[in-house]
């Protein structure tokens, strides 16, 4: 008979690590002693480790297959007893074409950016909704010192004066 633990397939494995996260178990207190990574095996592989493990394999055997039917002459797969497979000309078209697609995505994504963005002569590069002048206080308490200014946006006059107006 076979043992409980055992494992035969992914769905063997994830119906396992199903059952033993269904049942709540508390670590006893000798447990507390051992090392963290003998308190991670206890509960088996993850699902998601299993997917990746799996979607890693399927990637690669998927790669070897592409790469067999586009480079293998058709007498060798002819003479392996496989007769029906696509037109060679997909091992081309297929990656060009997504290639082509990710390019023009990129290009008109990149357009319209610049289509969204205002011109440089616009008055909406200086000023927009969030714009504040500085606001002016009087501060005539005396021994006090004056406050920081609160957080508002500098006029294009003092930023040309202070970098263009060399009399400071």
């Amino acid at each position: 008979m076979e043992s409980p633990q055992s494992v035969n397939s992914p769905r063997r494995t994830l119906s396992l690590s199903r059952q033993r996260r269904a049942t709540v178990s508390f670590l006893d207190s000798d447990n507390n002693n051992k090392p963290a990574s003998a308190l991670s095996s206890d509960h088996g592989p993850k699902p998601s480790e299993v997917y990746g493990f799996v979607g890693s394999i399927t990637t690669v055997v998927a790669t070897v297959i592409f790469l067999v039917w586009a480079y293998v002459p058709e007498s060798w797969l002819h003479s392996i007893g496989i007769s029906y497979y696509p037109s060679r000309y997909w091992a081309l078209a297929v990656p060009t074409y997504v290639m082509v697609t990710i390019v023009l995505m990129l290009v008109f994504y990149i357009g319209l950016n610049f289509m969204s963005t205002p011109s440089p002569a616009s008055i909406n590069t200086v000023y927009d909704e969030f714009s504040r002048d500085p606001l002016s206080h009087d501060f005539s308490e005396e021994g006090d010192e004056k406050p920081i200014d609160p957080i508002s946006d500098i006029g294009i006059d003092r930023i040309n004066d202070a970098m263009f107006n060399n009399s400071a």
